[in-house]
């Protein structure tokens, strides 16, 4: 059955990897699947048709058959569950890959999309200043532990994972802040993901959308 996913007619980043598409399509070539895509614009995102997939009208959703899915989390896991390529064969190792799949989404991800929100829509009102420090220190408590327990290793578990794919999609939400260069062994770690042939593909796909030129791979 054909994979369709749904991703931003013109994303608000312009196509530099961040919208959550973009770790889909990242899931479906590290598994070798594929995939098409249609395109939303935020206005047809609220319609009916397009809340019908996904109740709370945002992106991405994935169509397989009778199968409709909505939310990242749900999706790569999907994905991963289905095809070989993100989960390890080993029982416990794969539940520690789903692990640090949650991990990424519930731990890590939200006080950076705070850091986001405060740098992108809150900088002009009077308490930004005395707000974003405390903001980055809750970044920092999360980055801290995370660094010292990958240490010196290329994957948070052994061979690279859904989980992997997850953190460092969740981490590159912080290169414009400036805060990763503080654990260069998390950059080294984000750079490794960005350097997988699949990550290039995917990458290069939603750039295409939003620069009109064809993907490069």
């Amino acid at each position: 059955m054909t994979i369709t996913i749904t991703a931003f007619e013109r994303s608000p980043d312009g196509g530099k990897g961040l919208a959550r598409d973009t770790r889909v399509r990242w899931a479906l070539e590290e598994a070798g699947q594929p995939y098409e895509v249609r395109l939303v614009s935020f206005a047809a995102m609220k319609e009916p048709a397009h809340r019908a997939l996904h109740p709370f009208g945002q992106i991405p959703t994935y169509e397989e058959g009778d199968l409709v899915l909505f939310e990242t989390g749900s999706i790569v896991f999907h994905i991963a569950e289905r095809h070989a390529g993100l989960l390890p064969a080993d029982a416990n190792a794969r539940a520690r890959a789903i692990t640090w799949l949650f991990a990424a989404l519930n731990t890590v991800e939200p006080p950076i999309l705070d850091l986001s929100t405060a740098r992108i829509q809150e900088h002009d009102q009077p308490w930004y200043a005395a707000r974003l420090p405390l903001v980055q220190d809750r970044v920092r408590a999360r980055l801290s532990p995370l660094a010292s327990r990958l240490g010196d290793a290329d994957w948070l578990d052994g061979t690279f994972s859904a989980g992997d794919l997850m953190m460092v999609s969740v981490l590159l939400r912080l290169r414009s802040s400036g805060i990763l260069n503080d654990y260069p062994n998390l950059a080294d770690y984000v750079a490794r993901g960005e350097a997988r042939p699949a990550y290039q593909r995917a990458f290069d796909a939603q750039l295409a959308v939003n620069t009109g030129q064809p993907p490069t791979g």
